[in-house]
């Protein structure tokens, strides 16, 4: 799969499960979150390394060129999705690196607080203007900034849930966010040549989602491969599409 991958948000949970499943299938993926530690130890394990930390390059042939190597390269940048300079810089990089981006997964969230205990009549100032700047401003710059240096075919895929559109106690500004996050895409969606969509996982085990329970981020990043590659462009523009779509086409 000779792809170049941009997610921010990719040090854990569904964001580094999609980058690891990327770099299986031969992509060259650039891994981005807010901690720049974090994002060294990522992509030195995605490098097959032992995640100890130090920056990782990726590997270049004699001509200079990226070498992609049929199990991929991971490459990565500390961003902040909140600064829309650190998203210039980093797409700038990407492209250099790599070429034009193929895929950018949109995937950087905070949730302040407890997923259930978090009552909007509680909220604070300042945690929801945080959280509507990191999840619903955030997806908007990284689409923003991606604009200039997208592939003719690019797809953008927004990562969501049921917390968008259905009434949920204790969810507070990440549910509002994500609804957010899904306008934004949309409204891409109508005005862009790139394919831009939103991808319902289910609910998977986070830190943000705080439940044990439930799918692990390895059993969906599969999903999203789906949904960046090999989905209907028309069905994933402006839609939707989730596990139920996902399985139906794959089974």
């Amino acid at each position: 799969m000779d792809l170049t991958v941009a997610i921010t948000g990719a040090t854990s949970g569904i964001g580094r499960a999609v980058a690891e499943a990327f770099v299986d299938e031969g992509a060259f993926v650039a891994v981005s979150g807010r901690d720049g530690a974090a994002v060294d130890r990522t992509v030195a394990a995605l490098n097959g390394g032992d995640d100890s930390g130090g920056e990782a390059e990726a590997p270049e042939d004699g001509d200079g060129e990226i070498d992609h190597a049929e199990r991929g390269t991971a490459w990565g940048d500390r961003v902040d999705v909140r600064d829309e300079f650190d998203l210039e810089r980093f797409f700038e990089r990407v492209a250099r690196e790599a070429g034009p981006v193929d895929v950018v997964f949109a995937n950087a969230a905070v949730f302040h607080g407890a997923p259930g205990e978090s009552p909007t009549d509680e909220l604070s100032y300042a945690d929801y203007d945080d959280t509507m700047r990191t999840n619903a401003r955030g997806v908007f710059a990284t689409i923003t900034e991606a604009v200039p240096h997208l592939a003719d075919d690019a797809r953008v895929v927004v990562p969501s849930g049921a917390v968008a559109a259905e009434s949920k106690p204790g969810m507070g500004a990440y549910a509002v966010s994500k609804a957010a996050a899904e306008a934004v895409a949309r409204g891409f969606a109508a005005d862009l040549d790139a394919t831009v969509g939103v991808v319902d996982p289910g609910l998977v085990a986070t830190d943000l989602t705080g439940k044990e329970r439930a799918r692990d981020p390895d059993s969906v990043a599969p999903l999203f491969v789906w949904a960046a590659t090999e989905a209907p462009a028309e069905d994933l523009n402006g839609e939707r599409l989730g596990l139920r779509e996902w399985k139906s086409a794959t089974r």
